[in-house]
């Protein structure tokens, strides 16, 4: 494993996101460090980027208040509250000003077990399947590694600056995961959740790869795309 560099993460999310595959995502969060390997991603992108809209986006309408982190320098985190209580990270990619971001969906926590444990709330030793689903899921993901909104939206995984009590570093695996797969993001809405978008990717095989749901309307917009 080697640290990122800013330009590796230049690339439209959709090329950048298989590679973020079985990297490290490194966390400090009031002196408590936690490793997890990445091995489940979302590509995100923002209104103009790249030759297809992509209505399930939080900047496809345009710069907010909510996404401005989208629209900036590659490399930093794009930290969001989910349903008003999930914190969820996401990975800026792209050229500063053009909106885009790839969603840490799942992963496995290789080091910090129990830190992470104690986020999540655990009160008694892990079992294998709390292990498994220790961060499986964006927000589990999310409370694992100890990153809130909006106290770390924009941390620099590159830099590793210190933001609010916490610092985050991204280390690239020296090879691309050979096993990938791909397919519909999971819980968005309308055609955005279809094979439309095929912008979900996992480690094929992983445990800790969430299980698929549709969003609303998903399933019956993928039914007419096949009619």
């Amino acid at each position: 494993m080697r640290p990122v560099e800013r330009d590796e993460l230049l690339g439209m999310p959709v090329q950048v996101a298989p590679r973020l595959l079985g990297a490290q995502l490194i966390t400090v969060v009031a002196g408590a460090e936690t490793r997890l390997r990445i091995t489940e991603v979302e590509a995100y992108h923002g209104k103009g980027t790249g030759p297809v809209p992509d209505p399930g986006s939080h900047a496809r309408m345009g710069p907010t208040a909510r996404n401005a982190t989208m629209w900036g320098e590659p490399g930093h985190l794009y930290v969001y509250l989910s349903h008003g209580i999930h914190s969820c990270v996401n990975i800026v990619c792209g050229p500063e000003g053009e909106a885009g971001g790839v969603l840490l969906r799942a992963g496995e926590v290789v080091a910090g077990v129990d830190a992470a444990a104690l986020r999540r709330g655990a009160a008694t030793p892990l079992s294998r399947i709390g292990l498994r689903d220790l961060a499986r899921g964006p927000g589990r993901l999310g409370q694992a590694v100890g990153l809130t909104h909006a106290l770390h939206d924009g941390i620099d995984v590159v830099s590793g600056a210190e933001r609010n009590g916490a610092v985050a570093r991204l280390m690239l695996a020296d090879q691309p995961m050979p096993d990938v797969s791909a397919g519909p993001r999971v819980g968005v809405a309308g055609i955005a959740g279809t094979m439309a978008f095929p912008w979900r990717f996992w480690i094929t095989g992983d445990p800790t790869v969430s299980p698929f749901r549709w969003g609303r309307g998903a399933a019956e917009a993928a039914l007419r795309q096949a009619q």
